[in-house]
């Protein structure tokens, strides 16, 4: 079966890449056609990571196994663990970081799923944009960091100010308790 990826970027608005790839194929021969199709160095460690409907991510597929892991959680490496072991459902989304110093990833869903075709190599069907670059700027790290940090603080401030905005409907209907309509 042929699997049909989609990448974006967060960094940059009109980048999209298309791999396709065999089920069969392990996250490596994945990891290798991401990189071939923006052009960056295979030198540096990256990951996957399977991620929840809000790409909030989960299971972790790493390069090497680094022993890290508590002894409960599998552990998957990219070139044992074929992509259609742990990719299933057209929808899967994923993402790919490929800088861990400054948390660049490529956020990647899995569009289609071709029964009945296979791939020897994976291959870059479709290409727009200019991807980010592979190493950012660490003047620009710091902007991305300090502009982060101060709408955390600003979101501090605000809920500090004016409260969260989660509530309790038995709270709102007990703070009216003892008005009646008549005096509105």
């Amino acid at each position: 079966m042929i699997y049909k990826f989609k990448l974006v970027s967060n960094e940059v608005s009109n980048f999209v890449r298309e791999i396709e790839i065999d089920s069969d194929s392990t996250f490596f021969q994945l990891r290798n056609a991401v990189l071939e199709s923006v052009g960056y160095s295979k030198d540096d460690l990256d990951s996957f990571f399977l991620c929840d409907d809000d790409w909030e991510r989960q299971e972790e597929i790493t390069q090497e196994d680094m022993g890290i892991s508590s002894s409960d959680k599998d552990i998957w490496v990219m070139d044992e663990t074929p992509v259609g072991e742990l990719v299933e459902d057209e929808g899967q989304k994923l993402v790919f970081v490929y800088n861990y110093i400054t948390d660049q990833a490529f956020y990647m869903e899995l569009k289609e799923m071709i029964p009945g075709r296979h791939l020897k190599d994976a291959v870059c069907t479709f290409k727009k944009g200019t991807p980010p670059s592979q190493r950012m700027d660490i003047d620009e790290f710091e902007r991305k960091v300090d502009l982060s940090a101060q709408k955390k603080a600003d979101d501090l401030v605000f809920e500090d100010l004016y409260g969260d905005s989660q509530f309790n409907e038995d709270e709102l209907e007990s703070g009216f308790e003892g008005i009646d309509d008549d005096s509105l």
